[in-house]
């Protein structure tokens, strides 16, 4: 961690010989899982990246790869017995085989094996999140967590944890040292209020909750940015939330037209400030949900201290900021089987 922010462990295999990709991939699982690339086409290589993020007594991983089918075999858990849960959830649809029998997971739908027992995993070029829990971190929820082991978690609060997920995913990587030591906690709470809910569970869980419930109004927003229908009643039916529910998450940000206003504009500067956005002024403007070309104007000139026309004309100068490109890496850590044992 630095004062960047979080740093994961990563491995990326694009920068390797084709013919290695596969192998720096299985390296990385070694002994945890063994993993067969079904129908792989010659000289198609494996293109692959795994970004992890160690945290007390957990971690979040996110892995994009092409179509694979992965095994934990009776073998590997003799072998290697580390028996954590793995939360996860897919893009694309999940194929599992477990001792329960063989079971569909949907895309978008998250869901928990553990790694004590024996499981294979099939799914397509996809892009997933994992969280790892480990046994003495979340003992309390042992009953709970493998009871709901190898089944999709749907219902309303399975989305509320598909929606955590993505949450994490995008906050953790600008977490700085002292946000990431009490994550854990407040990871935990969330976890026990969706999969056994109780009134304490809940309560101890309520900021994580509304964190999640003002990300899914925020993707909503986002999604529908040119919409003229855009408004209050169109939200709560797009992210599931009441009336009174979205104007109290709202209430800091200063209510629900202001914000809906204030990402539309934050749209419309990014676009701007985009030298390789060709379209016009008033296609951004519109795109965004201005129809009023000096009703826009005037909002982006309070909101960011200059006019539309004085941001494009920066940007074109090649005066606008641009946002740091990932850099490539290679493996910080031998194996995944290392950074599981030291939760």
């Amino acid at each position: 961690m630095s004062a960047s922010g979080f740093q994961p462990v990563t491995l990326r295999t694009h920068g390797l010989p084709q013919q290695e990709q596969i192998s720096a991939w299985r390296g990385w699982f070694d002994s945890v899982f063994d993993l067969e690339q079904p129908e792989a086409a010659p000289g198609q290589g494996f293109p692959a990246e795994s970004l992890a993020w160690p945290l007390a007594g957990m971690g979040l991983s996110r892995v994009t790869a092409p179509r694979l089918r992965v095994l934990r075999t009776r073998q590997l858990v003799r072998r290697n017995p580390v028996d954590h849960w793995s939360l996860t959830m897919g893009g694309v649809e999940t194929r599992l085989l477990t001792p329960r029998g063989p079971v569909r997971i949907p895309a978008g739908v998250p869901f928990i094996v553990s790694l004590g027992q024996e499981l294979v995993s099939e799914r397509d070029a996809d892009q997933r999140l994992q969280l790892y829990l480990s046994r003495d971190r979340l003992e309390a929820l042992a009953g709970p967590l493998d009871a709901a082991c190898d089944m999709p978690l749907e219902g309303v609060m399975g989305q509320l944890l598909a929606d955590y997920l993505r949450l994490l995913a995008c906050r953790i990587p600008k977490l700085q040292p002292e946000e990431a030591a009490r994550l854990p906690d407040a990871i935990a709470a969330m976890i026990g209020a969706c999969v056994q809910p109780s009134a304490d569970r809940l309560a101890q869980a309520e900021s994580q909750m509304e964190a999640t419930r003002l990300a899914r109004v925020r993707r909503a927003i986002r999604a529908n940015l040119g919409s003229a229908r855009l408004s209050p009643a169109l939200l709560c039916r797009l992210a599931g939330t009441s009336r009174s529910q979205l104007y109290r998450l709202l209430e800091g940000e200063g209510g629900v037209a202001r914000y809906i206003q204030k990402l539309r504009l934050e749209a419309s500067h990014a676009a701007l400030g985009d030298a390789r956005d060709g379209r016009s002024i008033a296609q951004v403007a519109e795109a965004c949900g201005f129809h009023d070309p000096s009703a826009f104007s005037r909002a982006f000139r309070r909101e960011f201290g200059a006019t539309p026309s004085e941001v494009r004309a920066a940007a074109l100068a090649g005066q606008a900021l641009r946002p740091l490109s990932m850099r490539d890496a290679g493996l910080a850590a031998p194996a995944l089987r290392d950074w599981l044992r030291a939760f």
